[in-house]
């Protein structure tokens, strides 16, 4: 791919598709969108970092670098059965997606569609750069069996993270790309919650509450990534530019809204035994709930609430990441189900965590007193 000129980028929604089509500068008001594939089109400079492949693609994936594979021919998009495959070809399909190494290759594992098949069968030898520099052979009138349309999953060549603070869901945005991790600059001021979203989507993080610069990285060289590609696309690594900058004297910190690991819960300070899904307790017996959670930010508070025949809806400060919850003599209306819940304020903010996994408790006279234990409920 140059890297002169402009590139327009025609983006179908859908499956993660590009379409990218080269122009001089002073064509830069023309886009050509061939086939009806293109939804969505815009102008990026300086060009990013985008595989735009006019010869084969990977549909109803989870990214670009999964999903059925289709080859174009013809100006049409063809399936590719999975018996026409082998490694090298596989090599091939996923260097020219821009993507790691070839992994699971399964018929049927994204769908059959409804793509006719392609008639010729790749012969790569495993080191050409695109699909059309490879061999091939002709089956005139081909078709694959029930289930075998090649689905295909390549390996992500980079990553995203976020760095810098406790929580992995909060930090400096720092995006692995051609074997380099270096943090996101943002020399326009261009990010918003938007942009901040697709991040902490991608992390399974929520969504951003704040999205900040830091000037922590003065001397460090950045990657500069394209705002408006991070908000049409699930992969802020497919929206890294070409170039890297070291004059960026700043770095994007994104906080993500589900910032807390789910805590847990736990039975302790009394006599109980396992029972079906959760535990008995010995009727009119003093028990403690413990809730805690992973270390990460000092102090906070737990939430304590049952569903039981009274309700409870208890608070205490949290200790060393734990409170302890004394319940004396526990009767018939302590029945039910146990979930704690952690709070915390950090960043100027009020953060609240998911509900931790329910404890079943119920109530018996006759409770083996050599089945004590501390049962934990974790994720």
């Amino acid at each position: 791919m140059s890297s002169t000129g402009l590139w327009i980028c025609c983006f179908q929604e859908t499956w993660s598709i590009w379409s990218c089509v080269h122009h001089l500068p002073h064509l830069s008001s023309l886009c050509i969108c061939t086939d009806g594939l293109c939804e969505n089109i815009f102008v990026l400079w300086p060009p990013p970092f985008l595989t735009c492949s006019d010869s084969v693609r990977l549909v109803h994936g989870s990214s670009l670098c999964s999903g059925r594979l289709e080859v174009r021919s013809n100006r049409s998009w063809s399936s590719v059965c999975e018996e026409d495959l082998d490694l090298n070809d596989t090599q091939v399909v996923c260097r020219e997606l821009g993507c790691g190494a070839p992994g699971l290759l399964q018929g049927g594992l994204y769908g059959e569609g409804e793509a006719p098949v392609w008639t010729n069968e790749l012969q790569c030898e495993g080191n050409e750069s695109v699909v059309l520099d490879c061999r091939r052979s002709s089956s005139a009138g081909k078709t694959c069996s029930p289930g075998t349309a090649a689905g295909l999953t390549c390996t992500d060549p980079g990553g995203v993270r976020l760095v810098g603070q406790p929580s992995q869901c909060a930090g400096t945005v720092e995006i692995q790309h051609q074997g380099h991790w270096r943090p996101v600059g943002d020399y326009y001021e261009r990010w918003d919650l938007k942009s901040g979203s697709a991040v902490c989507q991608y992390l399974d993080c929520g969504s951003a509450v704040s999205v900040n610069t830091t000037d922590d990285f003065p001397h460090r060289p950045v990657w500069s990534v394209s705002v408006p590609c991070l908000k049409l696309t699930s992969g802020p690594r497919d929206c890294v530019k070409l170039y890297d900058s070291s004059n960026h004297s700043s770095a994007v910190v994104v906080v993500c809204s589900d910032l807390l690991p789910q805590p847990n819960i736990s039975l302790s300070d009394g006599v109980f035994e396992v029972y079906r899904q959760g535990f008995r307790v010995l009727v009119f017996s003093d028990f403690t709930v413990t809730c805690s959670v992973r270390p990460q930010y000092p102090g906070g508070s737990f939430q304590l609430i049952s569903d039981t025949e009274k309700p409870l809806n208890l608070t205490l400060p949290a200790v060393n990441h734990s409170a302890h919850f004394l319940l004396s003599s526990m009767g018939y209306a302590h029945r039910g189900n146990y979930t704690c819940v952690y709070h915390v304020d950090v960043y100027n903010r009020s953060f609240t965590s998911s509900q931790s996994p329910a404890l079943y408790l119920t109530v018996g006279g006759n409770v083996r007193t050599n089945a004590h234990k501390t049962p934990t409920m974790h994720q």
